[in-house]
């Protein structure tokens, strides 16, 4: 079995076990008047948080808004599921996510200057495979597809190397071991290039 394959063999053992719970709690959230962008919209006060933590040498405080954060983005999806999802808090989740890949790499800029290039590079790398990732989805809208690999979404989730979980996993590795920053950073760029590649031939067998 391909990395692909496991991954996805991984993801569809994992939602059973994340889903009940996260639904349970979205539930009770849109029953108690919370929409969806609320959610969303107080998940970018950890992002913010944990980066202005790590620029201030609290790793272990940052990596408690990490989780944090991932939760509110988990709920905010389950809420949308019970209230009905819009293009819009798709679009509003998207921004927020990104707020929360940017903030954590510029934290570890501002705490110290070796820091920098390493940061920068990551942030670059974060760059081309957000464009990478948006692109497809509007090519795929355009021709009406989609996909249920990564749960009910605004828009299709092309499959790549460096996705979310492995963000998330390099994220906590950062907080707890900050010294190999520059190691993890420089690691997890070339990843993030070797997706864009990956998606890119992807994109060119789907729409060429």
């Amino acid at each position: 079995m391909g990395l692909m394959g496991v991954r996805q063999v991984f993801d569809a053992r994992l939602r059973p076990l994340i889903n009940p719970p996260l639904n349970a709690c979205g539930r009770a959230l849109a029953r108690a008047g919370i929409s969806a962008n609320a959610v969303t919209l107080a998940g970018l006060v950890p992002a913010i948080g944990a980066g202005l933590s790590i620029a201030y040498g609290h790793t272990l405080a940052a990596l408690a808004l990490i989780v944090l954060n991932r939760v509110l983005d988990g709920l905010d999806g389950a809420v949308a599921r019970v209230r009905g999802s819009t293009d819009f808090g798709g679009y509003l989740d998207i921004l927020a996510d990104y707020v929360f890949y940017l903030a954590v790499p510029l934290g570890f800029a501002f705490a110290a200057p070796d820091n920098a290039i390493p940061a920068l590079v990551l942030v670059a790398s974060f760059t081309l495979t957000a464009v990478s990732f948006l692109a497809f989805a509007a090519l795929a809208a355009k021709r009406g597809q989609t996909d249920s690999a990564h749960g009910a979404k605004s828009f299709l989730y092309s499959t790549g190397l460096a996705e979310g979980g492995e963000t998330i996993a390099v994220f906590i590795a950062m907080c707890l071991w900050p010294a190999a920053f520059a190691w993890l950073a420089w690691g997890f760029a070339a990843l993030c290039g070797l997706t864009v590649i990956q998606r890119s031939v992807m994109a060119r067998h789907t729409f060429g």
